[in-house]
């Protein structure tokens, strides 16, 4: 593929171009032969000639013409790209480790170049690296990070958006809180001035009491409404959070799933939203009422008594700048104790998932230490931080504890010398206090918001991937009639480690194809391309002469059958299962698939026949059972092109006998591959692929592959022995 890169202005300027000679790639390279930090150097390709430019000199000057192949070869913290120059492999530059996926697709292009196809690669154009930072990504745009998407306020007001009524509902019963708390102050002033200091009676008393409690119930209502609202909206969030990121979770290419722990997955589903529920809950159902208490509180105090309110203020900048020093330590500790969350997660799924194997190897104890110990450091970190706020916490206390103080000294001082009336010096104290209490409440706030960050970059990052998106104007659907062709395919589950390269093999409809090799050949990595698991880094695979990234995903995988080594089931009865690839399959199509499963007989045995209950992963059944219960799925579509994975391994011989009759009918007429652990199974096979050195080596009937005496009789030769 040819890579749309931005080239700087300086290296067009460095590089006389000739004729219909254009710049390709101008990518920068940062180590030099000594090893030194480079800046400002750069690789160039054009569709002539390779440069090297190094500090705004080119260095090298390779032409394509004389070059049969490029590699970008990793190393310890980067690697090398090397060309094969007029016979002879030559480096030509080193760069660090965040080059690594750009390089890897830069050799591929000049591969593209060498072998004279780059106009067809140039119809595929698409960035495989964020032009800011290198980083490798889908699609065409900046990776989150540089673009911002991750950032916490976009991610608040994105979660936001859909619920803005709710939110401007909880607004204005926030509002209405706040004004009832502010004016209680001024009833507490009327009732001590006008009634006990100057014996109003107990008519106007009764009045005034009768306001402050028809105050504090309307508090009482109001809060009551806020906080319901905000109970009810954070739930609605946290659901829609859940099946947005199970949504996104379905979408998202295997290979993000993989490098991720299931733990830490989890968490983000169940954790993360959980938190943000809580949020709703207890912190912004009052955090719009704090702040307009707060804004209102100032102001009333300086009209009450400005010199008593600016000593009240001289205590705000302590505390401010208390949190402030400490909001990047709030932010880290969180973080951390979420990484520990994760850790602990995962452990435990682990475990749970694998306790068949704990307890065969009899490791119930070492689990069990191995377990505390992560316990015990979640626990430590839960521990620091807890810790942390109990000294920060009455730190701040103690410190608007003075303020109030020194109101009520300064301010009895005024009252005394009737600068300031008894009601006057009561309210602005109870301003104070709320003043420091909701300075308090806004002190807590960045450890809620460092919480809400972290939970909220978590969920981000996963709704903001960019999973593949199917463009409806370019996919159909496609009847496969079961012609698959690799043409120049190249893939690797790490770009610049490729696992299979330059595939070149046509499969005729109906044709058996055996898959053999060594282990890590990539005989699995074939199987999970044709699966559409993946998509091919270079080149194409054809279905029928049809791109696969053309065809609808839904519609091919319905026509697909997949029967691998180790078989999994979903916690459920045997019918969910086998019905799990055609959900609207009748009863009469589940029992005729099990029976040419060879799987109906053993069913029928069980103690509630199809609805017997299998268990997680179905482990209450014997390898045998599941396999066929898996082949009975896969007959339940009727697929047209088949894949099987070492569907024998690992099985008794009565069973292996049971499934090998099973598959036979399953594979009639049907395009099929097949992986087996033992090579005499591949017998009947039309032809016998062999993969070796990440290429088809061989090719060819058993007896053709047999007379070679190459990898294939070799491999042979060796199992016989054994």
């Amino acid at each position: 593929m040819i890579l749309k890169y931005t080239i700087p202005k300086k290296v067009e300027e460095q590089v006389e171009l000739s004729g219909d000679e254009r710049i390709y790639y101008a990518v920068p390279y940062d180590i030099g032969t000594d090893a030194a930090f480079l800046t400002e150097s750069y690789l160039v390709v054009t569709t002539t000639r390779i440069l090297v430019i190094c500090k705004g000199t080119i260095e090298k000057t390779y032409q394509i013409k004389d070059c049969t192949g490029a590699k970008s070869v990793p190393r310890v913290g980067g690697g090398l790209l090397t060309i094969t120059h007029k016979g002879i492999e030559k480096i030509v530059v080193h760069y660090s480790a965040k080059h690594l996926s750009r390089y890897a697709y830069i050799a591929r292009g000049i591969n593209i170049l060498v072998s004279g196809r780059f106009e067809e690669a140039e119809s595929k154009e698409y960035e495989k690296t964020c032009p800011i930072c290198g980083r490798a990504i889908p699609g065409t745009k900046t990776c989150p990070k540089c673009s911002g998407e991750g950032g916490f306020l976009k991610a608040f007001l994105r979660m936001a958006a859909p619920y803005k009524k709710e939110f401007f509902g909880i607004f204005i019963l926030m509002i209405l809180a706040a004004v009832t708390t502010l004016l209680n102050p001024e009833i507490q002033k009327r009732l001590i001035n006008d009634v006990l200091k100057e014996n109003g009676g107990m008519r106007k008393a009764l009045v005034f009491l009768g306001l402050m409690f028809s105050l504090s119930v309307g508090i009482v209502i109001v809060n009551i409404l806020k906080s319901n609202a905000s109970a009810k909206l954070g739930a609605r969030i946290a659901a829609d959070l859940r099946s947005q990121l199970f949504k996104k979770y379905q979408e998202l290419p295997i290979s993000f799933i993989n490098d991720r722990r299931p733990g830490e997955l989890l968490n983000r589903i169940t954790g993360d939203t959980t938190f943000i529920r809580g949020f709703m809950e207890d912190v912004f159902c009052n955090l719009f009422a704090v702040l307009f208490i707060f804004i209102w509180d100032v102001i009333f105090m300086l009209m009450l008594n400005a010199k008593l309110a600016l000593i009240t203020f001289a205590f705000v900048p302590v505390a401010v700048f208390l949190t402030m020093a400490f909001r990047k330590t709030v932010s880290r500790i969180f973080r951390l104790q979420f990484r520990k969350s994760d850790d602990v997660a995962s452990d435990l799924q682990d475990v749970l998932s694998g306790m068949r194997v704990v307890k065969s190897y009899g490791k119930e104890k070492e689990e069990a230490e191995r377990f505390k110990t992560l316990s015990f450091a979640y626990a430590k970190i839960n521990c620091r931080n807890e810790t942390f706020w109990a000294f920060f916490s009455p730190l701040l206390q103690m410190i608007m504890g003075f303020g109030v103080l020194a109101v009520v000294y300064f301010g009895g001082l005024d009252v005394l010398g009737d600068k300031m009336s008894a009601g006057e010096l009561f309210q602005f104290v109870t301003y104070t206090q709320l003043l420091f209490q909701y300075i308090g409440w806004l002190n807590r706030l960045p450890l809620e918001l460092a919480r809400l960050s972290a939970s909220l970059e978590r969920i981000n990052d996963i709704l903001t991937q960019e999973a593949a998106q199917e463009d409806e104007e370019k996919v159909k659907d496609v009847r496969i009639n079961g012609e698959i062709t690799f043409d120049h395919a190249t893939f690797g589950y790490k770009s610049y480690q490729p696992v299979l390269e330059d595939l070149s093999v046509t499969v005729h409809p109906g044709e058996m194809i055996g898959i053999v090799g060594a282990s890590g050949a990539g005989k699995s990595t074939l199987i999970n391309l044709l699966m559409g698991l993946y998509e091919v880094d270079d080149g194409r695979l054809l279905i029928d002469g049809v791109d696969a990234s053309q065809i609808r995903r839904k519609n091919y995988h319905s026509q697909i059958g997949v029967v691998l080594q180790e078989t999994f089931l979903f916690s459920g009865t045997i019918l969910d299962n086998i019905r799990f690839s055609k959900p609207e399959a009748s009863y009469e199509e589940i029992i005729r698939a099990a029976k040419m499963a060879n799987a109906h007989d053993f069913i029928s045995n069980t103690p509630n026949g199809y609805n017997t209950y299998v268990g997680e992963k179905g482990y209450s059944l014997s390898g045998g059972e599941r396999q066929r219960i898996a082949i009975a799925r896969a007959i339940l579509t009727d697929p047209r092109l088949l894949i099987l994975d070492e569907a024998t391994a690992s099985l008794d011989t009565e069973s292996e006998f049971m499934i090998q009759k099973a598959l036979n009918r399953l594979t009639s007429g049907k395009t099929t591959f097949a992986i087996a652990h033992r090579l005499s199974t591949l017998k009947n096979a039309d032809r016998i692929m062999v993969i070796d050195k990440r290429r088809v080596a061989e090719i060819g009937s058993h007896e053709e592959l047999m007379e070679k005496k190459g990898i294939y009789y070799n491999l042979q030769m060796a199992q016989n022995a054994s």
